[in-house]
């Protein structure tokens, strides 16, 4: 899978980095691709590029708050989840997106 996602939570500050590292590992060690956007109480880092938007299977948004920035994501697959699911259980949740893109 080729995955963009972006991770946010209420603070802005632990959990949006701590989800952002566990969702890289997870990913990667399951042989995807993915690419993490933060928005945090420092602004926006490692934005998403309309490229990364275009070339992936699906968005996967790991936020706790509104997020700005959403329409970029209009018409593709999106799996929203709290922070913590990405957090917690990471790999399930990598799981879970793979039986969802194969059932269409």
């Amino acid at each position: 899978m080729n995955i963009a996602a972006v991770a946010a939570c209420t603070s802005g500050i632990a959990h949006t980095y701590i989800a952002k590292e566990k969702l890289i590992r997870a990913a990667e060690s399951m042989g995807h691709t993915i690419h993490v956007e933060t928005q945090g109480t420092i602004g926006t880092e490692d934005e998403l590029t309309p490229d990364t938007i275009r070339d992936a299977d699906v968005i996967l948004l790991a936020i706790d708050i509104a997020i700005t920035g959403t329409e970029r994501f209009e018409g593709k697959k999106v799996v929203k989840v709290p922070t913590n699911i990405a957090v917690k259980a990471p790999k399930q949740l990598m799981t879970k997106i793979e039986s969802e893109l194969k059932k269409g």
